[in-house]
C-alpha cells in the first residue's frame, strides 16, 4: 500500500523500551508500600485507607488490561502504548501533589488505568516482533525477569526515596521515566496491528468487572468494622457478586465483541496458567505489604532499612526469572512452576515464624530469597503457558489475562489476608491499640495462608499439559539467530 512502509528496527531496542515500561507498571504495585507509614501520617490515611493506596491501583488496573489488550490488537500497539504511557506519567504528577487521602487514592486509580492500556501492549509487541520461538523464549524470558523483579526493586526503591526526600517522590520519580521512555519509543516502535475484525470495545465488560472487583474487596476490607454477617457487609458483597455475575452474561450473552470471549478458557494451558497467576499475585502483594509493616510499625526500621530489606529479593526474583528462560527448556512448564510455588511457599512457611524483634538474616532474609527464587522461577512459564499456542489476534487477550489475573489475584488476596490479619490482632489484644505481639501474630497468620495459597498453584500446575520445547542449542532458523534486527510495516 503507499501510505505504509516497511523500516528495519534493532530488535533489542523493542525489547528495551517493552521491558522499561513494564517494570515502571510493575514498580508501582510496591513502590508505595514503604511509604505508607508517612502517608498515613501526612495524609491522615487510616488503615483500611492504606489498603486502598495499594487497591485503588491494582483493581484498575486489573480491570481495564483486558481492554487495553483488546486496544492494542485493535488501534494499534505503538499507538496505545504511547497512550498509556502519557496517562501513567501525568497521573503519577497528580498523584505526588496530593492533600488528602482522597485525592491520592483517585490518583491511584487512574495511574491503574494508565498501566492497564500500556502493560497489555508491552507483550503484545514482544510477541508480534519476535516470531522464532528461541527468539521469542529469550525475549519472554528478559520481560519477565524485569515484571518478576519489578515488585522487590520497588520497595527497596520506595524506601530510598521516602527516607531521603519524602513520600511523593515515590510517584513524581515516574515523570522523567516516562518522558525519556515517551522520547525514545516515539523513534524505537513502529505501527503493527492484529488481523482482528472487531472494530468496537467492550466498554460495559470493563466497568462490571472493575466495579464488582472494587464492590468485593471493599466489602472484604470492611469486615475489620463490620462484621461479616452485617446487613451492610452481605449486601455489599452481594452487590459485587451481581455485577460480576453481569459481566459474565455480557460476555456470553449481550456483548457484540466481548472483552474476554468465554470459549477461550477451554485452553487448559491458558485456564491453568491465569489460575497460578493468581496464587503468585497473591504472594507477591502479601509478602510485600505485610512485611514492609513488620519491619517499620514492628521492629522500627526506617524507610531507608526497610527497603534495602527488600534488595535481597529484587535479587533473587531477578535471578531466578533470568535462570527460569533457560531452564524451563529442560523442565518443561509444569515442573518448573511445581518447583517455583514449593519454593515460595517454604519460605513464606520460614517467615511466619518471625516474632517482635526477631533478627533479620535468621527470619527475613533467608525467607525472602527462597520467594523471590522461587516467584522468579515461575513467570517464564508461567507467561509462556498462557500464551502458547494462540493465534496474533489473540495474542493482547491472552498478555491481558494473564496480568489481570495476577493483579486480581493480589488485589481480592490483599484484602482478605488484611482482614485475617486485623482479626488475629483483634482476638489476641481486644483493646482498642493491638499490641506488637499481636500485630506479629497476625502478620505471620497472613504468611501461613499464602503459604497454602502457593501449594495449591503447585497443584494446579498438574493440570498443564506436557510440553517439549526445543533445546536452545536446537537449529531454530539458524538465519534469524545471527540476523538482529526484524522488518515491520508501519502504518
Amino acid at each position: 500500500m503507499s501510505d505504509q512502509r516497511t523500516r528495519s528496527i534493532p530488535t533489542w531496542a523493542v525489547l528495551a523500551v517493552c521491558c522499561a515500561a513494564q517494570f515502571m507498571v510493575v514498580l508501582d504495585v510496591s513502590i508505595v508500600n514503604v511509604a505508607l507509614p508517612q502517608m498515613r501520617s501526612d495524609l491522615g490515611l487510616t488503615a483500611t485507607g492504606q489498603q486502598w493506596v495499594i487497591n485503588a491501583y491494582t483493581l484498575t488496573f486489573a480491570g481495564f488490561l483486558m481492554l487495553g489488550g483488546r486496544a492494542a490488537d485493535l488501534f494499534g500497539r505503538r499507538r496505545i502504548f504511547m497512550l498509556g504511557l502519557s496517562i501513567f506519567t501525568v497521573c503519577s504528577l497528580i498523584g505526588g501533589l496530593a492533600q488528602d487521602g482522597g485525592w491520592l487514592i483517585g490518583a491511584r486509580a487512574a495511574q491503574g488505568l494508565g498501566g492497564a492500556v500500556l502493560a497489555p501492549s508491552t507483550l503484545s509487541l514482544l510477541t508480534s516482533t519476535f516470531t522464532d520461538p528461541n527468539e521469542r523464549r529469550r525475549a519472554l524470558g528478559a520481560w519477565s525477569a524485569t515484571a518478576a523483579s519489578g515488585a522487590a526493586v520497588g520497595v527497596f526503591l520506595g524506601g530510598v526515596l521516602t527516607d531521603v526526600l519524602d513520600w511523593r517522590w515515590v510517584l513524581f520519580v515516574n515523570i522523567p521515566i516516562g518522558a525519556v521512555l515517551l522520547a525514545v519509543a516515539s523513534v524505537a516502535l513502529v505501527e503493527s496491528k492484529a488481523p482482528a475484525q472487531r472494530t468496537s470495545l467492550d466498554l460495559p465488560g470493563a466497568i462490571t468487572v472493575t466495579g464488582g472487583l472494587a464492590v468485593l474487596v471493599y466489602g472484604i476490607v470492611s469486615t475489620d468494622t463490620y462484621a461479616w454477617g452485617s446487613a451492610r457487609t452481605v449486601g455489599t458483597l452481594a452487590l459485587g457478586v451481581v455485577l460480576l455475575v453481569a459481566f459474565v452474561l455480557i460476555e456470553a450473552k449481550l456483548a457484540e465483541h466481548p472483552l474476554v470471549p468465554l470459549g477461550v478458557f477451554r485452553r487448559r494451558s491458558l485456564s491453568a496458567a491465569n489460575g497460578i497467576a493468581m496464587s503468585v499475585g497473591a504472594a507477591l502483594f502479601g509478602v510485600y505489604f505485610f512485611l514492609s509493616l513488620y519491619l517499620q510499625e514492628v521492629n522500627g526500621y526506617s524507610p531507608l532499612k526497610g527497603g534495602l530489606a527488600f534488595l535481597a529479593a529484587g535479587l533473587a526474583t531477578l535471578s531466578g526469572a533470568l535462570a527460569g528462560s533457560r531452564v524451563v527448556v529442560r523442565l518443561g512448564f509444569r515442573r518448573q512452576l511445581q518447583l517455583g510455588s514449593v519454593l515460595t511457599a517454604a519460605g513464606l512457611l520460614w517467615v511466619s515464624r518471625a516474632a517482635v524483634g526477631s533478627a533479620y538474616f535468621t527470619h527475613v532474609f533467608g525467607p525472602l530469597l527462597l520467594i523471590g527464587v522461587g516467584i522468579g522461577l515461575m513467570f517464564v512459564p508461567m507467561t509462556m503457558a498462557a500464551t502458547q499456542g494462540i493465534p496474533p489476534q489473540e495474542a493482547g487477550l491472552a498478555s491481558g489475562l494473564i496480568n489481570t489475573s495476577r493483579q486480581i489475584g493480589g488485589a481480592v488476596g490483599l484484602a482478605a489476608m488484611a482482614t485475617v490479619a486485623a482479626g488475629v490482632a483483634k482476638h489476641h489484644a481486644p483493646g482498642a491499640h493491638a499490641t506488637l505481639a499481636a500485630l506479629t501474630r497476625g502478620y505471620d497468620r497472613t504468611f501461613l495462608v499464602t503459604a497454602v495459597i502457593m501449594i495449591a498453584g503447585a497443584l494446579l500446575a498438574q493440570l498443564l499439559p506436557k510440553t517439549q520445547l526445543a533445546h536452545p542449542g536446537a537449529p531454530a532458523r539458524a538465519a534469524a539467530e545471527s540476523v538482529p534486527r526484524v522488518s515491520v510495516v508501519e502504518a
